[in-house]
């Protein structure tokens, strides 16, 4: 199972993608109360294993978004957890293993997560 997670998040890495914003960075979580440090949205019409749309995290961006495009620089494994997320840059920029857990903490902290980076796939 864990081996066609990765082979199915694998398939964004590198790939542009469309993102629309439904948490824009500074809004809080609907119901844990949170705080997104960055834009965090979903890929229209992709479908994600919890049945919801796939979830991206935007990063490289300073201040709220409404929608955005970008190359998919990693993808966030929940290893306990369905719910895998993109990592999504729209200047292209490549971020560390270490500098995206930094950027993504205030929400991936709750998970044992492994990153797959675009670089290593």
């Amino acid at each position: 199972m864990e081996n066609d997670r990765r082979q199915t998040a694998g398939r964004f890495l590198g790939k542009q993608v469309q993102v629309v914003i439904d948490r824009p960075m500074g809004s809080r979580h609907p119901e844990h109360g949170f705080l997104y440090l960055v834009n965090y949205g979903y890929v229209p019409g992709i479908s994600a294993p919890d049945g919801e749309e796939q979830d991206v995290y935007v990063l490289g961006v300073q201040g709220p978004l409404q929608e955005t495009s970008g190359r998919c620089i990693a993808v966030i494994l929940r290893l306990d957890d369905n719910e895998d997320k993109l990592v999504v840059s729209p200047m292209g920029e490549r971020l560390s293993r270490e500098r995206i857990q930094e950027l993504t903490a205030f929400q991936e902290r709750y998970f044992q997560t492994e990153i797959l980076l675009e670089n290593e796939s």
